[in-house]
C-alpha cells in the first residue's frame, strides 16, 4: 500500500524564463532592475462556506520585505498577471500574495462575478491574520476587476489595511454596465466571452480563439433580441449575462453585491487612484476622487490618455512608478517624491503631464452656440435658419467608433472621418481657432431635440479637428429619451476630460442616435432592449435657433 504524505508549499525561485520576462518588463516600462524573490504557489485560504482560494506568493529573496500587498482577480497566476501584480513589486521588496477569486484557475467554488468579493475579501484577510509571514499590516493594489475587489474589502476595512492602489476600478457594476442610460453592450458581452473561456485549452488554442473573437462576438452584437443573442454566443458558459443585460434598475436587489458606494465613506487610508481619458471607468474614478477628497482623506489621482488597455500596457511603467512610490510612503515610511496629490495627462498638449492640488482646476465656462451652415460660433446670430434633420434607424444602427471601450483593438481615440461620412451623424463645426482652448472638467451639451418617435436616445460627442481636417474623438456622453416626441433642449454632460486644441484647429460637435455595440440600440418600439425584437425608425430634428450649445469648462 502507497501512503500518499501532504506537502507543505515550497518557496522556489524564479526559472530563466521568469528571469527573462523579469528584465524584458524592466525595459520596456524603464524600471530599474529590481532584485531576486521567491515563489510559494498554491497557498490556500478557507472561506466560510468551506471552499479554498489559492493564491501565490511573492517575497524578497535578499532584503526584509517593505511590507505585503495583497492582490485579488479572475485571471489568473500566470506569467502576465504575475508579472504586472507580484513579480515587478516583489523584485523591488514588497510581499505579494496573488489570489485566484473564488471559482478561476483552481480556486474553489462557481464564479458569480462580483457577487462574493465583500466575504471572500474579508475571509482572505482573516487566514492571513494566522499567516507566519504576515508581518501584521497590508496594502493592496490592482487593476479593473482587481479594483473592485479592493472596493469590496473597504465596505468594511480591516485595521490592518494601510493602503490602495485602485487602477481603472469601479465600485458600482450597475453604473458601469447601464449607469449612461443604455446596456454597455460591447464591453460586457465581450468580456463574458473571454472569461467563460479563458482556462480552456492550450495557449496556442486560446489565441486562435481570440483572434476570431471579435467576429463571432459582432454577430451576437448585432442579433435580436439582444439577451438571446448573446447567450447563443455564450452556450451556457456566462449564466450571469443574462441579469446583466436585462436589469437596468439600479434599485434592483441583485445589484446591491455589486453596488458598493458605502466603501467612499468607509475607508480611511491612503488612496491612489489612476484613471484613463479613454477608459469605460473614468466617470466613476473621478467620483472616487471627488468624493474621497471631499472627506479630506490622504488620495491621490492620476489620469492619462490612456485606455481601459493601455492602463496595464502604454501606461504601465508610469503606474508602477507612482504606486511604488505611493505605497514606499504611506506603508513603508520611506519620503514621498510624488510633488502634487493631482496628475493628469492634457491630451493634444506637450507636454501633456500637469500636476495641481484638486481636480477639476479652476475653469471659466465658455459657450459655442450650434448655428446655421452646421457651424459653432461664441454668440447665438439669431438668424433665422432651417433645422437639421436626420433618421435613426435600429434596423442599421450607427456605429460606434473608437472612445472608451475594453477592446484594446476598438477603443481610443480614431479619426471620426467614416462615422462622420454617415446619414445618420450630423457635425457642427467651429471657426480655425488663433488661439490655445484648454478644457478641463465636464463639457456639457445641450441640444434642442424633437422626435417622431417617442423612445429615441441621442449620442453627443466632442471631436478636435485638426489643420487636414481629420477628426478626432475627445469626449462624449449620451441620453436615453421616452419623450422625445415633445421638443425640448437636451442635457448631456460627458465623460470628464483633459483637452487641449491648438492653433488651426477646429471644434466640433457630433450628434447621433445612438453608437453600436458599445451601446445597446434603442429598438424604438418602447419594448426592452434586452428582450424585445420590434424596430421602429425615428425621424430626429434639431433646431437651429440658439438653444443649442456646447458648454466648455476653459482653462486661463
Amino acid at each position: 500500500m502507497t501512503t500518499t504524505v501532504a506537502t507543505e508549499p515550497v518557496a522556489e525561485r524564479p526559472g530563466r524564463g521568469m528571469q527573462l520576462a523579469d528584465r524584458v518588463l524592466d525595459r520596456v516600462w524603464r524600471l530599474p532592475s529590481g532584485g531576486r524573490y521567491t515563489v510559494t504557489r498554491g497557498l490556500r485560504a478557507p472561506m466560510r462556506d468551506g471552499v479554498e482560494l489559492i493564491g501565490d506568493l511573492y517575497t524578497p529573496a535578499d532584503v526584509e520585505p517593505l511590507g505585503t500587498i495583497l492582490v485579488r482577480g479572475p485571471y489568473g497566476r500566470t506569467t502576465l498577471n504575475s508579472l504586472a501584480f507580484a513579480r515587478v513589486y516583489a523584485a523591488r521588496g514588497w510581499q505579494v500574495l496573488l489570489q485566484s477569486v473564488r471559482g478561476t484557475f483552481g480556486s474553489g467554488g462557481a464564479f458569480d462575478p462580483m457577487r462574493r468579493e465583500i466575504e471572500d475579501g474579508q475571509d482572505t484577510v482573516a487566514w492571513m491574520r494566522g499567516q507566519p509571514w504576515f508581518d501584521g499590516t497590508f496594502a493592496t493594489l490592482g487593476l479593473s476587476y482587481l479594483g473592485f475587489t479592493q472596493w469590496a474589502l473597504l465596505m468594511d476595512p480591516p485595521p490592518e489595511l494601510a493602503a490602495s492602489v485602485v487602477v481603472v476600478g469601479p465600485h458600482d457594476f450597475n453604473l458601469s454596465a447601464h449607469g449612461i442610460g443604455s446596456f454597455s453592450l460591447a464591453d460586457f458581452l465581450g468580456w463574458s466571452d473571454m472569461v467563460a473561456h479563458q482556462e480552456e485549452g492550450t495557449l496556442l488554442r486560446r489565441l486562435v480563439r481570440e483572434r476570431s473573437a471579435a467576429r463571432r462576438q459582432q454577430s451576437a452584437m448585432d442579433g435580436i433580441p439582444l439577451v438571446a443573442s448573446g447567450e447563443a454566443l455564450l452556450a451556457g458558459k456566462a449564466p450571469w449575462y443574462r441579469d446583466w443585460a436585462s436589469r437596468p434598475e439600479p434599485s434592483d436587489p441583485f445589484w446591491r453585491p455589486m453596488q458598493l458606494s458605502a466603501a467612499l465613506d468607509r475607508v480611511r487610508t491612503p488612496v491612489l487612484l489612476v484613471g484613463g481619458w479613454q477608459d469605460l471607468f473614468i466617470r466613476q474614478t473621478l467620483q472616487q476622487w471627488t468624493h474621497l477628497h471631499g472627506r479630506g482623506l490622504d488620495v491621490a489621482l492620476t489620469v492619462g490618455p490612456w485606455t481601459h488597455a493601455d492602463a496595464a500596457a502604454r501606461g504601465g511603467g508610469r503606474v508602477v512608478k507612482e504606486a511604488l512610490d505611493f505605497l514606499g510612503s504611506r506603508v513603508a515610511g520611506r519620503p514621498a517624491t510624488r510633488p502634487t496629490p493631482v496628475r493628469v495627462y492634457v491630451t493634444g498638449a506637450d507636454p501633456g503631464w500637469r500636476g495641481s492640488t484638486d481636480w477639476p482646476p479652476p475653469t471659466t465656462p465658455r459657450s459655442l452656440y450650434v448655428e446655421p451652415g452646421r457651424g459653432l460660433a461664441a454668440a447665438a446670430s439669431g438668424r433665422p435658419a432651417a433645422p437639421v434633420t436626420f433618421t435613426y434607424d435600429p434596423a442599421d444602427p450607427t456605429p460606434a467608433l473608437g472612445g472608451p471601450l475594453l477592446d484594446p483593438k476598438a477603443s481610443g481615440v480614431v479619426d471620426n472621418g467614416p462615422r462622420e461620412a454617415r446619414a445618420d451623424v450630423v457635425t457642427f463645426t467651429g471657426e480655425a481657432l488663433t488661439e490655445t482652448v484648454e478644457v478641463a472638467g465636464t463639457i456639457v451639451v445641450e441640444l434642442a431635440h424633437r422626435s417622431d418617435n417617442p423612445h429615441a436616445d441621442l449620442f453627443v460627442r466632442i471631436c478636435d479637428v485638426d489643420e487636414r481636417g481629420r477628426s478626432f474623438n475627445v469626449t462624449d456622453g449620451f441620453a436615453r429619451l421616452t419623450d422625445a416626441d415633445r421638443e425640448q433642449v437636451v442635457r448631456v454632460e460627458l465623460a470628464g476630460t483633459a483637452h487641449r486644441f491648438g492653433p488651426g484647429h477646429r471644434i466640433r460637435l457630433q450628434v447621433s442616435g445612438g453608437a453600436h455595440p458599445r451601446l445597446a440600440r434603442n429598438l424604438g418600439s418602447g419594448e426592452p432592449a434586452a428582450t424585445g425584437s420590434t424596430l421602429r425608425p425615428s425621424a430626429r430634428t434639431l433646431p437651429v435657433d440658439g438653444r443649442s450649445r456646447v458648454l466648455l469648462p476653459v482653462v486661463g
